[in-house]
């Protein structure tokens, strides 16, 4: 991928052309972008973002930020085979395959990670994985007002993009185990299918295209 040489006057277009995950990546660790009270232009300056949005951090920071985006998105993500063994808990074999440290230590502690659909009531209705909550706007303010900051939780969505943004919304709100399911519930259809020592998928299996 080509650097882009970021400085105050780099406006937010080119910044976010080079690095989309910068999108995320800056809600993530300063609230911006996520609304229209927070957002930016395409023509904006990184100078004026960072005014406007009161970023007290100095610019080399921001830019670290910008340019570590892409990774910090990866280890935001959880492989839907891990996410089948919080669903079998008691199947110690797929615990070599998890690749999150604070997911296995709280499946081999026995614990129940909640497991969130982040899609729309319609597409719950049609398809989703069994065990897994509904994301409604009341289990939404639940989860950020009382639900321990370090508790972990796999949030999915159709194809991914969606549940990655809802897992950096928590983590700028101060969640330090979230995971987004990488692919989404098409990754899942495809992998179980074939495998009947994994949960399936409950439902019609017509996920549609979405975030």
């Amino acid at each position: 991928m080509l650097l882009l040489e970021i400085g105050l006057d780099t406006t937010m277009g080119e910044i976010l052309s080079v690095y989309p995950s910068a999108k995320l990546g800056l809600f993530r660790r300063y609230h911006v972008g996520g609304c229209a009270a927070c957002g930016y232009q395409p023509a904006d300056t990184l100078a004026e973002v960072m005014r406007e949005h009161n970023i007290a951090d100095p610019l080399d920071a921001v830019i670290v930020c910008i340019r570590d985006s892409a990774d910090v998105d990866v280890g935001l993500q959880i492989l839907p085979a891990v996410v089948a063994a919080t669903l079998q808990p008691e199947d110690d074999s797929m615990l070599m395959v998890l690749q999150s440290p604070d997911v296995a230590a709280a499946l081999q502690r026995g614990e129940t990670l909640p497991l969130i659909d982040v899609r729309s009531p319609e597409e719950w209705e049609m398809l989703h994985i069994p065990g897994a909550q509904l994301l409604t706007v009341e289990l939404k303010f639940e989860a950020l007002e009382s639900w321990p900051k370090d508790i972990p939780i796999i949030f999915y969505s159709n194809t991914g993009r969606h549940s990655l943004e809802v897992a950096s919304y928590f983590v700028a709100y101060g969640f330090t185990h979230v995971r987004s399911m990488a692919g989404g519930i098409e990754a899942w259809s495809g992998e179980l299918e074939s495998s009947s020592d994994f949960a399936s998928v409950s439902g019609i299996r017509d996920p549609r295209p979405g975030a």
